[in-house]
């Protein structure tokens, strides 16, 4: 895929309603974008999803449906999720058009990004922001701030056209400086290696691991590791639990 913009997938999660699939395919078919993935769909092909695509079939044609949201953004170096909620965990926030920038640079720099928009009703759960980088929030009206899925999707993909079209240079040597970012894959099995490790250490000690657990994908998405301090960071967790089981078998004997 030659232009940054075939690097930018939308991602709509557990959608109730084929109308609204429909609309965002047609909001992002607007501002000539194409990918989208939709996982775990409640009704989908459906005729009202046709319908409210306006002609954008071919954004509908290509969707790739998943029944688990790791399935759709496993080689993404990128994920952002489109949130209204401020949750008790932290995580970094940007409005559309700072989203839309931070998009732009990692898909100039030849990384696949994902932008995430939750069910009509809850929204994304914690579940799935987990896997996001970072949170769009939409500045809307404190008084009346509730948006249809479709037209958030329309306010983000407006964003990245405006901020496509208005030339911006983006520095890739920003984003590759440190090396490639790894997958979303990748530090997916960085996390379960890093859970055993703490159960084999006996860290948690009475304390919730899930708590633990979210803190340190927090820390681990953020400091953004890549792919060769990955495997150093894999390497510390073997010899981690490798002791562990030595003195539990001295401890034994």
């Amino acid at each position: 895929m030659g232009s940054p913009l075939d690097r930018i997938r939308f991602v709509l999660v557990r959608t109730a309603h084929p109308g609204n699939i429909g609309s965002a395919a047609r909001a992002i078919r607007t501002m000539g974008l194409r990918r989208f993935s939709l996982v775990a769909p409640q009704a989908f092909p459906h005729a009202e999803a046709t319908s409210l695509a306006a002609g954008a079939t071919d954004v509908l044609d290509g969707a790739q449906v998943v029944s688990e949201l790791p399935d759709a953004i496993a080689d993404c170096r990128l994920v952002l999720g489109a949130t209204a909620r401020r949750r008790g965990v932290v995580i970094e926030e940007f409005d559309p058009r700072s989203a839309a920038r931070r998009v732009l640079d990692a898909a100039s720099a030849g990384q696949e990004v994902a932008l995430l928009f939750g069910n009509e009703r809850s929204g994304l759960d914690n579940d799935e922001i987990k896997y996001c980088h970072g949170a769009i929030t939409i500045p809307a009206d404190p008084t009346y701030s509730s948006l249809n899925l479709s037209q958030a999707v329309q306010v983000v993909a407006w964003e990245l056209r405006m901020a496509w079209l208005a030339g911006i240079e983006f520095d890739a040597d920003a984003e590759t400086a440190s090396g490639e970012r790894p997958s979303s894959a990748q530090m997916d099995q960085f996390f379960a290696h890093l859970a055993r490790t703490l159960d084999a250490i006996e860290f948690h000690k009475g304390r919730s691991p899930d708590r633990i657990l979210w803190r340190l994908r927090r820390l681990f998405l953020r400091a953004s590791p890549d792919p060769r301090e990955l495997r150093v960071l894999h390497g510390i967790l073997a010899d981690a639990t490798r002791m562990a089981e030595i003195a539990k078998a001295k401890a034994g004997g």
